[in-house]
C-alpha cells in the first residue's frame, strides 16, 4: 500500500512525513527513519519473555515498501538501529540490507548501538555521531548546548494524547517540531511512546492510522 506522505514545508526545506514514521526529503532523495530498535524482540525472548518473532521482519518489509515507493538514494537511521547485542534478528537485517545493496547507509549512533564497528562496516553502513542534512541538524538525543542548526532527532519516541468526541482518548506516535529542534516518532514497532509537553508555538503531527494529522493544542 502506497504511503499518503503529508507534505510540509519547514526552515526552508521541503519534508514528507509519513504514516510509517519516517520523513523523505525530495531534494536530497534521502529517507530518515529513527528507533527501529531491530532485535529487541530477540533480545526479550532470550529473557525468557514471549515476544513475536515477525516483528523485525514486518518493520523491514516495511522499510522495503517505502524504499520501492520512493526511491530514495539515502537512508539515515537516526539512532538505535540495533536494540542490543547481536541476535538473530541481526540476520535478518543482513538478508534486508543484501536486497537493497545500492542504497547508501548511514546510521546516526544511539545509546542502543553498542554493536562492534566491524558489524556495520561489513554491511556498508557508515557510522557517525552527528550531520548536516541542508538546514539541519541531525542527531539522536537532543543536544546538550544550542546548535547553530535547527535540530532534528529520535530517542524520545514521542507520542500525544488524542480525545474524541465523547471524551474517549488514545496515545498515537507523532511528529514535534519545536522552536529549535524536532523529534521524530519510533520507527519500530516494539517501542513505547513519551508524552510531550505542547506549547502553542509547536507544530505537531500524529501519526493516526494510515494518515498524518496536525494537532492544535
Amino acid at each position: 500500500m502506497l504511503e499518503e506522505g503529508y507534505p510540509f514545508n519547514f526552515k526552508g526545506e521541503e519534508l514528507i512525513l509519513l504514516p510509517a514514521k519516517a520523513i523523505y526529503f525530495p531534494q536530497y532523495q534521502t529517507l530518515l527513519v529513527s528507533d527501529t530498535h531491530l532485535g529487541k524482540g530477540a533480545h526479550f525472548r532470550k529473557a525468557g519473555i514471549p515476544i513475536p518473532q515477525a516483528l523485525a521482519q514486518e518493520d523491514l518489509a516495511c522499510l522495503s515498501d517505502l524504499i520501492a515507493q520512493f526511491k530514495p538514494q539515502q537512508l539515515i537511521f537516526l539512532g538505535d538501529l540495533f536494540h542490543s547485542d547481536m541476535n538473530s534478528d541481526w540476520d535478518w537485517f543482513s538478508l534486508w540490507r543484501e536486497m537493497h545493496h545500492s542504497i547508501n547507509i548511514i546510521l546516526i549512533k544511539g545509546n542502543h548501538d553498542i554493536l562492534p564497528f566491524i558489524f556495520y562496516q561489513a554491511l556498508k553502513i557508515t557510522v557517525v555521531n552527528e550531520m548536516d542534512l541542508g538546514n539541519f541538524k541531525l542527531m539522536h538525543d537532543l543536544p546538550e548546548k544550542e546548535e547553530e542548526r535547527y535540530v532534528i532527532s529520535g530517542h524520545i519516541h514521542p507520542g500525544v494524547r488524542l480525545q474524541g468526541k465523547a471524551k474517549q482518548q488514545i496515545t498515537v506516535p507523532c511528529f514535534y517540531f519545536g522552536e529549535k529542534n524536532a523529534i521524530i516518532p519510533a520507527f519500530g514497532k516494539f517501542t513505547g511512546k513519551a508524552i510531550l509537553k505542547i506549547k502553542l508555538v509547536d507544530k505537531v503531527f500524529a501519526v493516526a492510522g494510515k494518515k498524518i494529522v496536525a494537532v492544535k493544542v
